[in-house]
C-alpha cells in the first residue's frame, strides 16, 4: 500500500481510505459480522485511514469500529470523524449544527462511542448556514490545542468557504464527491485545494455503486437505502446512466479489469494529492476495489474512459434537491 502525507501539514495516510458509512446506515441492511470482517480486511491489506460520522446509524457506525479498533494499534491507524449533522429517531435528517459548543459537545460523544483519546482528522459535515465557518474551525482549533484532536478537515464545501477557514487554521482535507459522474470540483474547488495545499479524500467514487458495475435496473432499493430517493437511480435518468456504465464496461474489459477498478482507478489518476475513500463493506467487495490500486492507466486509456463517460453527462443531481441546498460546495456565483 502507498502512503502520502495528508496535505502540507497532515498525517501520513495509505492511498486508498475505508468508508464505513455502509456498514451501518444509507445503503439498506448490512451484517455486522461481515463489517467487521471487512474492516480487519482493510487494514490487514495496509489501509490506514477509517472514515464515519457520527450521525452514520446515529452513532452506530463510531461503537462498531470502536469495537474494530479493540484489535489493532490505534496508533496505526488514522480516524477521520465528520460531525454537525442532526437526525431523528426514524433517521431523517432535520438540519446541521456547526456553533462551537455543540462542535465540542458531538466531539465528546465521538471519543466515548470510538473509545480513543483523541480523533485525527475532525470535520463539521457540511456547512452551517448559521454559523460562521471561522467560528467553527476555531472551535475545532481549541481541541487541537486541548489535545482531543490532532488535524482539521472539511467536506463539502466552495472555494471561498476554504479560503477562510485555511485563515483560521491549518485544514488538510477536504472531504468531497469525486467520480467520473461528479467532476464538479474541476473548475474550481480542486485547484484552490492545490493552492491551499490541501488534500482531497473523495467519496462517492463509484457513486453510490451506480458506476460499480454491479447495479441492475430491477435491483430493489428501499427503506432508509439513499438510493431510493437518488435522482441519478430514477426511471429515465437510471437508463441513461446505466448505459454509461455499460460504455465503460466496454473499456474496462478491454483493458482487463473490471469496471469499478477503471472507475477508481481514474479518480486515483487525477493527482497524488486525491485519496479515494472505498465505501466497501464486504470482503469481496473491498478486494475489487483495493485491486484499483494495481491499474495505471495510460494516456489512451483515459482518453477512452473519458468517452465512454463525458463529463456532465450523468443523469440527474448527485442528491435530492432538499439535500443539494445544504450543499456550499455546489453553490455558484
Amino acid at each position: 500500500m502507498k502512503t502520502h502525507q495528508l496535505g502540507k501539514t497532515g498525517p501520513v495516510v495509505s492511498a486508498f481510505g475505508l468508508g464505513c458509512m455502509g456498514m451501518s446506515d444509507m445503503y439498506g441492511p448490512s451484517d455486522r459480522a461481515e463489517s467487521l470482517a471487512t474492516f480487519d480486511a482493510a487494514v490487514a491489506q495496509g489501509v490506514t485511514l477509517i472514515d464515519t460520522g457520527d450521525f452514520y446509524g446515529m452513532g452506530h457506525n463510531e461503537m462498531l469500529i470502536g469495537e474494530a479498533l479493540k484489535r489493532h494499534r490505534r496508533e496505526d491507524l488514522i480516524l477521520s470523524v465528520k460531525t454537525g449533522a442532526l437526525r431523528d429517531p426514524a433517521g431523517a435528517f432535520l438540519g446541521y449544527d456547526s456553533r462551537p459548543n455543540a462542535l465540542k459537545n458531538f466531539l465528546a460523544y465521538s471519543l466515548k462511542r470510538l473509545g480513543v483519546d483523541y480523533i485525527d482528522i475532525y470535520r463539521p459535515s457540511r456547512l452551517d448556514p448559521t454559523v460562521p465557518i471561522e467560528d467553527s474551525i476555531g472551535a475545532i482549533a481549541d481541541m487541537v490545542q486541548a489535545g482531543y484532536v490532532r488535524h482539521i478537515g472539511l467536506s463539502e464545501v466552495g472555494a471561498e468557504t476554504l479560503r477562510r477557514a485555511a485563515k483560521v487554521a491549518p485544514i488538510v482535507d477536504l472531504q468531497i464527491e469525486y467520480s467520473l459522474v461528479s467532476r464538479g470540483i474541476e473548475a474550481e474547488i480542486l485547484p484552490t485545494c492545490r493552492e491551499l495545499g490541501i488534500e482531497i479524500t473523495a467519496y462517492g467514487v463509484l457513486s453510490r455503486g451506480l458506476i460499480s458495475g454491479h447495479w441492475t435496473k430491477d435491483r430493489a432499493s428501499g427503506g432508509r437505502d439513499f438510493r431510493a430517493m437518488s435522482p441519478r437511480f430514477q426511471g429515465d435518468n437510471l437508463d441513461a446512466n446505466l448505459a454509461l456504465v455499460e460504455a465503460l464496461r466496454a473499456v474496462a474489459e478491454a483493458k482487463g479489469v473490471t469496471t469499478a477498478q477503471a472507475a477508481i482507478a481514474w479518480v486515483a489518476s487525477r493527482g497524488d494529492d486525491i485519496v479515494p475513500l472505498i465505501g466497501a463493506r464486504r470482503r469481496d467487495r473491498l478486494t475489487e476495489a483495493l485491486g484499483a490500486l494495481q491499474v495505471t492507466l495510460s494516456a489512451a486509456d483515459l482518453a477512452a474512459i473519458e468517452a465512454a463517460v463525458p463529463k456532465d453527462a450523468a443523469a440527474g443531481t448527485r442528491y435530492a434537491e432538499a439535500m443539494m441546498a445544504h450543499l456550499d460546495s455546489e453553490r455558484r456565483g
